[in-house]
């Protein structure tokens, strides 16, 4: 896939993609060092001259053999750069030899949902905080059973879609696995044991694979050819239907397989014996000339210790010394003359004898005829493989395919998941929405979540929730955003019910760190990211911020908390879940008439609060800090000296004025956005220029400079 990034995205990208190297010219390596810098043990920086546009475009048609790669997508120049140059790499380490590829295809930004770097790193899709795969999305819906399907599965989540059809076909094919459930089974079973035909290949055609990799594809292709006999007079739905337009078969190179390779093989091909006996008659007649050889040393071996009365002498081998007879320093006065001194050890003394030199030459012919046909048949099964490269690609692909739609109907049977109805819409549904890690982990512990509604639609795009730390906000918040990426790459979703309009982008603020490496603060980092929504975010958006201003002070963070709760309403008119501490936000209802407010439940008994989890209508009246400061295990007169304090506070502070400010503060889509011209361009308004003659136009702009200056 070929991808066009500009500077501003190309950390999402990287992100997106999690690559393990990254080609990069010496020019850029050099002005992009701390834009790179996260990925600095994952470049390659090679010379600008391997990065021409004409070397490009030549290496993209010789290798795929077309006069113009037009006929593959509209692609830019840097597309066709980059592609160019990955070929030129891949040629340059693998020594000429490239892997089976498919035609190079045009990622478009617009078909796929955005995910920015932050967003992707808060809802924990491919690794945790701390960059662990265990306690990932990706490791709580994991239920493929193959290396390729695991590896489509973590694309897919990845990488999610936003045209509706192709979103369809994948839901499709999870719904008809989860129709079927005997076939579902029968297809598990075999898919389990379904080796990963897709990295096999690509080692058989760099000339890196052996008797083991061909084995490997013959149990793929078997594995494939089980599959379409199960489905046979079965009609299959969505993107599986695709998968099967092809009847091509496989039967014949399954058979020779089986019959050229050994049960027992080694990794190696220079080890030799992985050809079956009797698949080729000339290797068979040298394999009877070496084996009756090695009778013929076991037979000389009795002769010569009869003949030196010796029962401990043997016959050995090693690539040093060929064979000889190793016999105990103590016998050495029974060998006889015609035994030709070789070596003296500490214990052991050796020796050859002219007959057994003999042998040993007709033992060395026949071995390496024999070496020297199974290389040769193995070249043969290659060139076989080979020849059916790109069909058993796009099978390696169909049985990934088979893999991530078969386990997402596993993991919905299993968690309880439903059928996402999507369409264009701006609603945004959830009954019983769930987190699907968290409710995960918590049934491990054998303990129940609180499952949540969400309802926004073009009259309710805006919920501002409000309550303490460890009521759950931030889980609500991010388990909508997760269900949305569920759907979109084409899975179930975790909620009893769930209606979704497809979404564009999505955005997260959600969480405080630093950015030492990048001379950032906490704040600073929540301002980079919350102007980064601000300035991106379309009414086709989701976004979901927690504690916008929480990095500075009190009035300062409700500010900015509120001037971006109105711009997010007004101008981004996205569909938006809003947490915050400051309660006083609530006065917001009044003026912005898609916001509605909800809070945390929360029951308090015998000055203690219990979190329920649940979020319902309304608003908070106070942040229980000091509750959860509690919790956490703060020193009882820290506490107490703390609620004395907030006693104190309260009754001398007034309130905040804020139940007053639609008539103290304009909204942003009122009187100070609406720019006030200046006097100078009343002026230059009132003036009609075609009418001045030259000493009036300098009179004029001597007259605009004096009103610049006041």
């Amino acid at each position: 896939m070929l991808e066009s990034a500009s500077l501003k995205t190309l950390e999402s990208v990287l992100m997106r993609l999690l690559p393990k190297e990254i080609l990069i010219s010496q020019t850029l390596a050099d002005t992009l060092v701390k834009e790179l810098s996260p990925w600095k043990q994952c470049l390659s920086s090679q010379p600008d001259s391997r990065f021409d546009a004409q070397n490009a475009h030549r290496k993209l048609m010789e290798t795929f053999q077309v006069a113009t790669v037009e006929g593959f997508g509209n692609f830019s120049e840097a597309e066709i750069v980059a592609g160019g140059s990955i070929l030129d790499y891949i040629a340059l380490t693998q020594k000429g030899k490239i892997p089976t590829l498919s035609p190079p295809k045009q990622l478009l930004s617009q078909d796929h949902l955005h995910i920015d770097a932050s967003t992707r790193q808060s809802l924990e899709l491919q690794q945790t905080l701390r960059g662990e795969y265990k306690g990932s999305l990706l490791q709580t819906i994991d239920r493929t059973l193959t290396a390729g399907g695991g590896r489509l599965l973590s694309q897919r989540l990845s990488n999610p879609l936003t045209g509706i059809e192709s979103i369809q076909a994948r839901l499709s094919s999870v719904t008809w696995f989860i129709q079927n459930p005997s076939l579902l089974e029968s297809i598990r079973s075999i898919l389990k044991n379904t080796p990963d035909l897709e990295r096999v290949l690509a080692r058989l055609a760099l000339s890196r694979g052996g008797p083991r990799d061909l084995a490997s594809v013959r149990e793929a292709l078997r594995s494939w050819e089980m599959i379409k006999n199960i489905l046979a007079d079965t009609m299959v739905e969505g993107e599986l239907a695709r998968i099967f337009t092809n009847n091509f078969s496989y039967q014949t190179v399954i058979e020779t397989l089986d019959r050229a390779l050994d049960e027992t093989l080694p990794i190696l091909t220079r080890e030799g014996n992985f050809i079956a006996p009797g698949f080729h008659a000339p290797l068979d007649e040298v394999r009877h000339l070496r084996d009756e050889g090695k009778k013929c040393v076991i037979a000389l071996q009795s002769q010569y210790a009869q003949e030196t009365q010796t029962p401990s002498l043997k016959i050995k081998h090693n690539h040093v010394l060929g064979y000889y007879i190793e016999i105990t320093s103590n016998h050495t006065h029974k060998m006889p003359e015609h035994f030709i001194h070789r070596q003296t050890l500490a214990n052991n003394v050796r020796y050859t004898t002219v007959e057994l030199g003999e042998l040993e030459g007709r033992l060395s012919t026949a071995g390496d005829q024999a070496l020297s046909f199974e290389l040769s048949l193995f070249q043969t099964l290659l060139e076989i493989v080979l020849q059916q490269a790109q069909a058993i690609s796009q099978t390696a692909k169909s049985l990934s395919i088979l893999d991530v739609s078969s386990s997402l109907a596993i993991l919905a049977k299993e968690q309880g998941y439903t059928f996402p109805i999507m369409d264009q819409s701006r609603s945004f549904v959830i009954e019983k929405g769930f987190h699907p890690t968290v409710a995960h982990s918590l049934k491990t512990q054998l303990t129940e979540f609180t499952p949540n509604n969400c309802n926004l639609n073009d009259d309710n795009t805006f919920w501002l929730i409000t309550g303490p730390n460890m009521a759950g906000k931030s889980t609500f918040l991010r388990q909508n955003a997760l269900i949305i990426i569920l759907a979109q790459m084409g899975s179930y979703v975790p909620a009893l019910n769930a209606h979704i309009g497809v979404v564009d982008k999505i955005f997260s603020r959600v969480g405080a760190a630093d950015d030492l490496a990048r001379g950032q603060s906490t704040f600073m980092v929540e301002m980079v990211e919350t102007a980064a929504i601000l300035n991106q975010a379309s009414p086709q958006s989701f976004v979901i911020l927690d504690e916008i201003g929480r990095g500075t002070s009190t009035y300062d963070g409700l500010s900015i908390a509120w001037a971006t709760a109105e711009y997010l309403h007004t101008t981004n008119r996205s569909r938006t879940l809003f947490s915050t501490h400051y309660h006083e936000l609530g006065a917001l209802k009044k003026t912005l008439p898609r916001l509605s407010c909800h809070t945390m439940k929360v029951r308090e008994w015998q000055d203690k609060i219990i979190f329920l989890h649940e979020v319902i209508p309304g608003l908070a009246d106070r942040s229980y800090g000091i509750h959860v400061a509690e919790l956490a295990g703060i020193p009882l007169a820290v506490l107490k000296r703390a609620k004395a304090i907030l006693s104190s506070l309260e009754e001398k502070k007034s309130k905040i004025t804020v139940m007053k400010q639609e008539e103290d503060l304009p909204l942003l889509n009122g009187s100070y956005l609406q720019k006030k011209p200046s006097v100078v361009e009343t002026t230059l308004k009132n003036t009609e220029i075609d009418t001045l003659t030259p000493r009036q136009a300098l009179d004029l702009l001597y007259t605009l400079k004096e009103q610049l200056s006041d």
